[in-house]
């Protein structure tokens, strides 16, 4: 009797498989999904639930199909201490096709290129694997949150991934809560017309510092925001239209920083004087592209000579709703020796009779001038300026991340990849 029962042992240990194998009989791993599960609860998504199979060939289903539940087997009534139960091996196939757990990473990674923002949060709960795929950089390098309200902790797991293209215009964000200070990827970033914090939009800023492009028009900023701004030297486009609450000091400190801008867009600020002053004398001398508009009676002829003078390249210059501008200012306009589109729009001081002046300027191909030029003389200018396209365009496109409909996903001319299908999503 010791001797069979000896052998039954042995018999027990060999069909058991090691510990170290790839074999599981409920698909229950160690790993802590809190992390899935914060981001999907945060954009107000339901975190996935087991359901009745179906017919995708999810691992699960396929495990399932492949390897129907054993019975265990018994022994004879004297041997009711011992228990054989065989557990199936993941890899071993019985039938024709491929297990999911036999595809590459590289393959992988190429089907989920083709997800959804939340068909991507979502498969990452499916195993260890999946997760650390579902989150790998090459997936999250653009994506897009527009209008969506965004709880806290959600900007601060996502924006780590890799992130580069960030497009989250009209959202409402909570609290970023990163968990670390190292800096972040994002190149390109648009917050215009949040909702969000001043100090929260700050500890976002703060780290950032390989901004090219960003966009935070109608938000209220800080001196801490701006100079978080000025801490990206390669930025090329910002635009901080109708924004407020920082100083001329901040501002100066920024403009001396970011010494690269190409287009700036800082029209309809809350800007005093000295505001103006700042901007006019250390504006990027490699400036192309520039909305000044909104300044009713603090834009002076004198700052048009300041900026003319350090910005010899302009070729888009928006200078709408200044009033103090006369027609004695055209003679600065004459010597941007690039100068293609001007703006003048509601210059109350400047007469249609003015504007016959501007056709002096070789190089003017549009001019906008709504407000000061009634029907009837904007058919005489047209006739008399042939070669300039007058009143053609209501709105600037200045460092704006968006131009056209609203249907148009691109910023900047990027299109985001990664985004909510539709707002039912959340």
């Amino acid at each position: 009797m010791p001797l069979r029962l000896a052998t039954m042992h042995r018999r027990h240990l060999q069909e058991i498989p090691a510990s170290g194998s790839n074999v599981s009989t409920s698909f229950t791993w160690s790993w802590d999904p809190t992390k899935t599960s914060e981001i999907l609860s945060g954009m107000g998504v339901s975190v996935l639930k087991k359901e009745k199979l179906g017919s995708e060939n999810t691992p699960q289903e396929l495990l399932v199909s492949l390897y129907p539940p054993q019975k265990r087997q018994k022994l004879k009534e004297k041997d009711k201490d011992f228990v054989i139960a065989r557990r199936p091996r993941l890899l071993r196939e019985t039938e024709s096709g491929v297990s999911w757990d036999a595809l590459p990473d590289e393959l992988l990674l190429e089907i989920f290129a083709y997800l959804h923002l939340i068909d991507l949060l979502k498969v990452s709960q499916v195993c260890k694997r999946w997760q650390r795929l579902a989150f790998d950089e090459s997936l999250w390098q653009t994506l897009d949150l527009t209008g969506k309200n965004l709880l806290p902790g959600v900007i601060g797991q996502l924006l780590p991934v890799g992130v580069t293209v960030f497009r989250c215009p009209r959202s409402c964000i909570g609290k970023p809560l990163f968990k670390n200070n190292r800096p972040l990827r994002v190149q390109h970033m648009d917050l215009s017309n949040c909702t969000v914090n001043v100090a929260d939009l700050h500890n976002i800023l703060c780290h950032c510092d390989r901004l090219q492009n960003l966009s935070l028009e109608g938000l209220v900023l800080s001196d801490d925001i701006i100079r978080s701004i000025a801490q990206n030297s390669s930025l090329v486009r910002l635009n901080i239209s109708g924004c407020s609450r920082f100083s001329a000091e901040a501002l100066e400190m920024m403009l001396i920083s970011c010494s690269g801008l190409e287009e700036f867009n800082l029209s309809w600020c809350d800007f005093t004087a000295d505001h103006i002053k700042a901007a006019v004398s250390h504006i990027s001398t490699n400036i192309t592209q520039l909305n000044f508009s909104g300044y009713r009676q603090n834009l002076q002829i004198s700052d048009i000579k300041s900026l003319v003078t350090r910005c010899p390249y302009l070729i888009h210059l928006d200078l709408s709703d200044s009033a103090m501008l006369k027609p004695e200012c055209f003679q600065y306009f004459r010597q941007l020796i690039c100068l293609q589109h001007l703006s003048l729009s509601r210059c109350y001081q400047i007469s249609p009779a003015d504007l016959l002046e501007l056709g002096e300027i070789p190089t003017l191909r549009t001019l906008q001038a709504f407000g000061i030029v009634t029907d009837s003389s904007l058919q005489l200018l047209k006739e008399t300026l042939p070669h300039i396209k007058i009143n053609c365009s209501h709105f600037t496109t200045i460092a704006r991340p968006t131009v056209g409909s609203k249907k148009n996903q691109e910023i900047w001319g990027i299109k985001c990849r990664l985004t909510l299908r539709n707002p039912s999503d959340l």
